[in-house]
C-alpha cells in the first residue's frame, strides 16, 4: 500500500513523503491516526501544495524549537530516590520522570521526545537529551540523589 504521510514518522520518513507500507499498518494505524493518507492519482496532486506547507510549518516549529532549547539547556532536575549498597537505587529515573518534572516547570514535552536509552538506576549527575525538532536537540542536566542524609550514610558505613 502507497501513502502519503502528513505528519513525520520515525524510521518511516517524513512530512510529504510517498511510501509503501504493509496494508495492516497503513490501514490500522497511520490512516486512523491520521498520519497519513492514502495515496491515490486525486491526492498526489494535492502533495506539492503539502510539501510547500510543511516547508513553512517546519521552518516556524524549528525557530519555535531553537527557543525552547536555549531556555531547556539552563534547566536543572534534581530526583531523591531511596539507595541502596554500592549507590544503587530502588527504582528509577525514567523518562515520564523527567517529563513530569519538567511540566513542573513550565515545559511541556512528550516523554517520547526526552531521548533516554534506558532508565537512570545509578546516583550521579547526567545530561539527558532531548529531541525536539528534527533538526534541534538540547540537553537537560537531570541530577539523581539518594534520600539518606550523608551523616546517616557515613554512619551506616563505618
Amino acid at each position: 500500500m502507497e501513502v502519503i504521510l502528513k505528519e513525520d514518522v520515525n524510521k518511516l520518513g517524513h512530512r510529504g513523503d510517498v511510501v509503501k507500507v504493509a496494508d495492516g499498518y497503513g490501514r490500522n494505524y497511520l490512516l486512523p491516526e491520521k498520519l497519513a493518507i492514502e495515496a491515490t492519482l486525486a491526492n498526489k496532486a494535492v502533495i506539492e501544495q503539502m510539501k510547500a506547507s510543511a516547508v513553512r510549518k517546519s521552518a516556524k516549529e524549528k525557530t519555535g524549537a531553537e527557543q525552547l532549547a536555549t531556555q531547556l539547556s539552563e534547566v536543572e532536575l534534581v530526583f531523591e530516590r531511596k539507595v541502596g549498597e554500592n549507590e544503587h537505587l530502588f527504582g528509577s529515573v525514567t523518562s515520564g520522570d523527567i517529563a513530569l518534572q519538567l511540566e513542573a516547570k513550565g515545559f511541556t514535552i512528550d516523554r517520547r521526545k526526552i531521548s533516554l536509552e534506558e532508565p537512570l538506576k545509578t546516583i550521579g549527575e547526567y545530561h539527558v537529551p532531548v529531541k525536539l525538532h528534527r533538526e534541534v536537540t538540547s540537553h537537560v542536566k537531570v541530577t539523581v540523589k539518594g534520600d539518606q542524609p550523608e551523616a546517616e550514610a557515613v554512619a551506616t558505613t563505618a
